[in-house]
């Protein structure tokens, strides 16, 4: 077995299906990976952050094999590979993490010290994230195969839930982890900056988690009607009504016990001209506004410390505007980085194979085959109310 193949970033605005090398048991130094597995991937779902390099908004090389949301099956384990076996689906969560280094052993999986040389975290097929081949591929290698991957109990029921598993690589971990973070609970009020697909995840999950209320803002009214469709409450901040007002008019105050960034550094601003251009300071600014005092901010959106494309010197630094004294004036508490997916995917499973959570009809998962992602990177980038998943061998579609 030799061919393989994959999306790959070529510039910006253009991505590529591609023959790629099937993946080897080595890791990105080049060194033997006998902790690794070889998957034939299932599932690999096209994300947010994946468009923020298609856009040309990172220093994403050329060639780059895309993909870090992957669900697969078990093809080739290595010798030192103890706790699963050929045939088994596994959830990958996207963060590559080693599982010996202090911060894994504290379950701060997305900061692992031993899988990326630049900096802690790893994450496959990312900027900066180690060099770890994207899973948006018809096979791709997992390494510390042991302590990263979460297997299914039962294949079939996977096969027959795909399209809500497929969610816990990333965004469903993601959205909790915003929720966890923003303190949400029984009763809460929450507002969700952001209706993309980790925004919905987000508002999925603090209705899991119990809110009383859930309100998700966005300029895009395609995704502001899905959004309403699956029951949450939405308002448009490209309207040139203040953001507070508007929450006042559902749950009459302006102000909400934990909020949610989910949108991220490409933010716009609010109000009918705001909307228009880019103001990466502008949701969490608001966010402090609207969060009552003593109340907390997740941010599971992705910064970053590079944007070449920013619309100002300080921002392409990944300096932003923010109005941190009101934040502390308010007692407010922040959260940010990536997500420690391991934390949550289990429970997170269960919830879903146990009927508690309907994420795949929330984010609007679409299957779409590998010939297709091109496509599919284009209608997201516009603004689809979907979440599209890569189906590379056509076993789903």
């Amino acid at each position: 077995m030799s061919k393989n193949r994959a999306v790959v970033y070529v510039e910006p605005g253009k991505v590529e299906v591609r023959d790629i090398a099937f993946p080897k048991l080595i890791n990105p130094r080049g060194r033997t990976a006998n902790h690794g597995v070889i998957l034939k991937v299932l599932t690999t779902n096209i994300c947010g952050s994946d468009q923020h390099m298609v856009r040309g908004r990172t220093t994403a090389p050329e060639g780059l094999v895309l993909g870090h949301e992957i669900t697969g099956e078990v093809i080739e384990a290595g010798k030192d590979v103890e706790t699963l076996s050929v045939g088994d689906i596994v959830s990958v969560p996207f963060n590559v993490a080693c599982g010996r280094c202090r911060l894994c052993k504290e379950r701060q999986t997305g900061v692992c010290l031993n899988v990326n040389e630049a900096r802690p975290g790893g994450a496959y097929g990312y900027v900066d994230m180690g060099g770890w081949i994207g899973g948006q591929a018809e096979y791709v290698m997992i390494p510390y195969a042991d302590f990263n991957l979460l297997k299914f109990p039962d294949r079939d029921q996977a096969i027959e839930k795909i399209r809500d598993l497929t969610c816990l690589s990333d965004i469903l971990p993601t959205g909790y982890h915003g929720a966890v973070t923003a303190g949400v609970g029984p009763g809460s009020t929450v507002y969700v900056a952001g209706a993309g697909p980790v925004g919905l995840a987000a508002a999925a999950s603090a209705r899991l988690l119990g809110a009383a209320v859930v309100i998700v803002g966005d300029v895009n009214e395609e995704r502001l009607k899905h959004a309403k469709a699956v029951g949450f409450e939405t308002v448009n901040v490209s309207l040139d009504v203040n953001l507070g007002e508007q929450i006042a008019s559902i749950v009459g105050v302006p102000e909400v016990d934990s909020a949610i960034d989910a949108v991220g550094f490409e933010a716009r601003g609010h109000g009918h001209d705001g909307a228009q251009h880019e103001a990466p300071a502008t949701v969490l600014n608001s966010l402090m506004e609207v969060t009552r005092a003593a109340g907390k901010i997740g941010i599971p959106g992705l910064y970053v410390t590079d944007d070449p494309g920013a619309t100002d010197q300080a921002a392409k630094r990944g300096s932003l505007s923010l109005r941190l004294g009101l934040g502390w004036a308010k007692s407010h508490s922040f959260m940010t980085g990536q997500t420690p997916v391991m934390q949550y995917n289990r429970a997170l499973m269960q919830a879903i194979l146990w009927n508690r959570i309907d994420i795949a009809n929330v984010v609007g998962v679409k299957l779409i085959s590998l010939d297709d992602a091109p496509r599919g990177y284009t209608e997201f980038d516009a603004g689809a109310p979907k979440k599209f998943v890569i189906d590379p061998h056509r076993q789903l579609l």
